[in-house]
């Protein structure tokens, strides 16, 4: 069970408190909770996966995402467990997307959600199954939705009326020229590899939960860009024009309230609301649905502090929460979907930087500055997130140095750590490793400066491979046709 918070549940993604934390007791150790599965010490010496991080510096460079891949195959192993058969997992590429976590994804199980053409064709070029892709987005291009119909991906989650009417046409012009221009066999041939079957659609709804997060990654309430709202009967008129096109298939209802969030709460208030939608489709259409995605947003611990619940805690309330209201509304239990993306990717990765200049402002605290920052991890800045750091290429008994771990750009707000201790004999050259960064930070990095973006690195067995390769100033420079 986690632990109770006398003040209610803390969320990683809140602007953090004014005054710093408390010094740890250990300088030195990695709480499992936090830092990768497979991250220990060895004579002082963080190793993940088996590999001394001063090894991955000098051969790939600092700064330098470094990803535990049985971490990341075990999460996704732990979802699918968690939910058993009577649920699907489908991992959110958002979170990290490139083509070998994509397979790892498939090859355990998951179906995979794209929001993007380039996180669709990532995917395709990865081999995940077609049928096995979920395609989001609040404003999908043409050519995206194009593209999505034509490799027959399994399920389109519609987010405006202009979407469900672009859908529509797009599959009866292509239902059109199959049935005019091709014979029997073929169509049946293309059906049969997924091209010809039309995307099964799903309605996502705003439910008007406010999931206990930062404003910038709260995704139920109606004040907001996504989905279709409850309150106004914008939910029911959408689900109206998809069963009035002949050439769309309705699968049911999504919902998406947020991220980082640690327990089951918000999900039972989300899912009466859109059960409550089930109800009146029922009663106007006559149709059931078949399925229910309640989405991700699933919280991982960045801090000491935080506690999010286990997830086989998360999937039985989840599962015995539809159940509970299917039977009160005399509704068909429909096929549960879940979609985490930050669950599986965000924990078994850390960021490794080299320490540059350490400067003492006033005896307030030490700024350190590292080879990196709001270029590879932007989330600080943009929503306040937190992070546990330590000295990662050596042991020290010195004591606590109150700090700020800083990047190299020009920005005042180019921080990574906020808040953090380190030890007082810190001193450049040193690596510092940040927790818990395979999520939204690779995916949001930027040229800001510059600066290339660095490496993502894979770990297992004492063995490294390259997933993503650092960028170079040469490639900044092809880019450049002045």
């Amino acid at each position: 069970m986690h632990r109770a918070h006398p003040a209610g549940p803390r969320h990683a993604d809140v602007l953090p408190a004014e005054h710093p934390p408390a010094p740890p007791a250990d300088l030195n150790s990695l709480d499992p909770a936090i830092w990768p599965r497979g991250a220990r010490r060895v004579d002082g010496v963080l190793t993940i996966g088996g590999v001394d991080v001063r090894d991955l510096a000098g051969q790939y460079g600092t700064p330098a995402f470094v990803l535990d891949e049985e971490d990341f195959r075990g999460r996704c192993r732990d979802f699918t467990q968690a939910f058993g058969d009577q649920a699907a997992v489908f991992y959110a590429a958002k979170a990290f997307c490139c083509r070998a976590v994509l397979r790892w994804a498939a090859e355990e199980g998951l179906g995979v959600d794209v929001c993007t053409g380039g996180e669709l064709e990532v995917a395709l070029a990865a081999g995940v199954d077609p049928a096995m892709i979920t395609m989001h987005g609040s404003n999908k291009l043409l050519s995206e939705l194009e593209r999505a119909v034509a490799t027959g991906v399994g399920h389109v989650v519609v987010d405006s009326f202009e979407e469900i009417a672009r859908l529509a046409y797009l599959t009866e012009e292509r239902d059109g020229l199959t049935a005019g221009g091709r014979p029997a066999a073929d169509r049946n041939a293309a059906e049969k590899d997924g091209a010809g079957r039309p995307p099964r659609v799903l309605v996502r709804v705003t439910t008007g939960v406010e999931a206990h997060t930062h404003e910038f990654v709260a995704t139920a309430h109606d004040d907001q860009k996504f989905g279709f709202s409850l309150s106004s009967g914008a939910a029911d008129e959408a689900v109206r024009r998809v069963l009035a096109a002949p050439s769309l298939d309705f699968a049911g209802l999504h919902s998406h309230i947020g991220s980082q969030i640690y327990d089951t709460a918000g999900f039972d208030v989300a899912a009466h609301r859109v059960l409550e939608l089930a109800v009146r489709i029922r009663a106007e259409h006559g149709v059931h649905i078949d399925e229910l995605d309640l989405g991700g947003g699933f919280g991982i611990a960045y801090m000491p502090e935080d506690d999010p619940a286990d997830i086989k805690e998360v999937a039985q309330g989840l599962h015995d929460i539809v159940r509970a209201q299917c039977a009160a509304a005399g509704l068909e239990v429909p096929r549960l979907t879940v979609e985490p993306g930050r669950a599986i990717a965000g924990p078994g990765t850390v960021t490794l930087y080299e320490v540059g200049t350490i400067k003492d402002v006033d005896g307030l605290r030490s700024y350190v500055s590292v080879d990196g920052g709001m270029s590879d991890n932007i989330r600080t800045a943009l929503y306040g997130a937190e992070y546990t750091c330590a000295l990662a290429s050596r042991e020290s008994a010195a004591p606590p140095m109150l700090s700020r771990l800083v990047g190299r750009h020009c920005e005042s707000g180019d921080i990574v750590v906020r808040d953090t201790y380190l030890p007082a004999d810190l001193a450049p050259g040193d690596l510092v490793a940040v927790a818990a960064t395979g999520a939204y930070c690779r995916s949001m990095a930027s040229n800001y400066n510059h600066v290339p973006r660095p490496p993502v690195v894979t770990v297992r067995d004492g063995a490294t491979r390259v997933l993503l390769r650092g960028e170079t100033h040469e490639d900044l420079l092809s880019l450049d046709e002045g």
